[in-house]
């Protein structure tokens, strides 16, 4: 029963008590005493029903926020050389076009995919392979990072709002030929935040940025 039903019950019980008359004293006494007793209980259930309300009100107020959650894994595991506000260093140079001749040639009819962009990202540069299986990055995981890129994991970068992209050289022919270098340069600043720039390009849910520079001259 609400409050507002419950008051007017016991306001038709109470006009009662004033305006019942024609029954002998000893019925009408005992009828008296059931409704009053009744009353109370009612009476009692109406402050029981409103205390409970305030109480409750009272810990919806003290009720904290829920704490934001990081989109990257293993947050705790944090990263010493570089922050995402303030990178350690620069890789990729950037290009007159989102993709070099060699790229080109090797298309399809001459027409690599479309909607590609040169793109600067801020991330960790990470070893793909152990971060999407063990969520494994930063400093701890620096030396596990640098034997995996040197026996041919795949890189990868680390964005803050927590988007992986696979990196690797953008010129197709020495990409393919082994006559690449950024490999070596991921070597150097595993677990560092970066600053990379380079040609972005994603499909269904996969992002990749190709790194123009480190071609074997």
């Amino acid at each position: 029963m609400s409050r507002p039903h419950l008051f007017t019950w016991v306001g038709e019980i109470l006009h009662g008590f004033a305006s019942g008359s024609g029954i002998e004293y000893t019925s009408c006494m005992s009828t008296l005493t059931k409704r009053i007793l009744g009353s109370g209980a009612v009476l009692a259930l109406a402050l029981t029903m409103t205390a409970q309300d305030k109480d409750s009100g009272k810990d919806k107020a003290k009720k904290p926020a829920p704490a934001a959650s990081s989109k990257i894994l293993q947050p705790q595991m944090a990263v010493t050389e570089g922050t995402y506000a303030a990178p350690h260093a620069k890789l990729g140079e950037k290009p007159a076009q989102p993709w070099s001749a060699t790229t080109l040639g090797a298309a399809v009819d001459g027409k690599p995919n479309p909607g590609a962009t040169i793109k600067t990202v801020t991330g960790e540069i990470i070893d793909f392979s152990c971060y999407l299986q063990i969520g494994k990055h930063g400093d701890k995981h620096r030396d596990c990072a640098q034997k995996c890129f040197r026996n041919g994991q795949p890189i990868g970068l680390l964005a803050q709002d927590g988007t992986v992209y696979m990196l690797m050289e953008e010129e197709h022919d020495p990409r393919r030929d082994g006559a690449g270098t950024f490999r070596n340069a991921a070597i150097e600043h595993a677990g560092h935040i970066m600053e990379v720039t380079g040609t972005a390009w994603s499909l269904g849910g996969y992002h990749a940025l190709y790194v123009s520079g480190y071609a074997k001259k």
